[in-house]
């Protein structure tokens, strides 16, 4: 029966046989240590924050609408400022790795509200879902992190 799910997957679907590869990836890769928020949960027109918790590049080539940024390996307790420990809070990277040990973080800090967004800014942008530069602009491009993370990103523009 799996062998019979498998071939029509392939045969009639390839891209949602790459998103069930995605979620499987993303399922080993994540400790599901915070709570999650899918993307198609995510409703950027509620009083949320926003932190992405990717690199200061991969931040400059596009985010998520009104995102702040706070970084992985930069990442500073000066950059909540202004955040009120009761504030929702989601927090996102490429995928979902990076963002989720930065909710841990939080939580750690005493935020109280904290959720993961479920494979990143990857399954925002493969649900065509938009992404923006600096100057508020819409764009199709997206920082892919390295080419063996970038195969996850089926549309946009990868930038590395």
């Amino acid at each position: 029966m799996v062998k019979v799910i498998f071939l029509f997957l392939v045969l009639l679907s390839p891209s949602a046989f790459c998103q069930v590869e995605f979620n499987k990836m993303v399922d080993d890769l994540l400790a599901h240590s915070v709570d999650e928020v899918h993307t198609e949960d995510l409703n950027l027109t509620e009083d949320i924050v926003l932190l992405d918790a990717r690199e200061k590049e991969e931040f400059e080539v596009s985010h998520l609408k009104n995102a702040h940024w706070v970084g992985y390996n930069t990442f500073r307790r000066n950059a909540l400022e202004g955040i009120s420990k009761d504030q929702k809070i989601v927090v996102y990277c490429s995928v979902g790795y990076r963002s989720e040990k930065i909710a841990e973080r939080l939580i750690k800090m005493g935020y109280k509200n904290v959720s993961n967004l479920y494979g990143g800014i990857f399954s925002w942008v493969n649900e065509g879902k938009p992404v923006f530069t600096e100057t508020h602009k819409p764009t199709e491009k997206v920082h892919a992190y390295n080419e063996e993370w970038g195969k996850w990103l089926v549309k946009g523009e990868k930038i590395y």
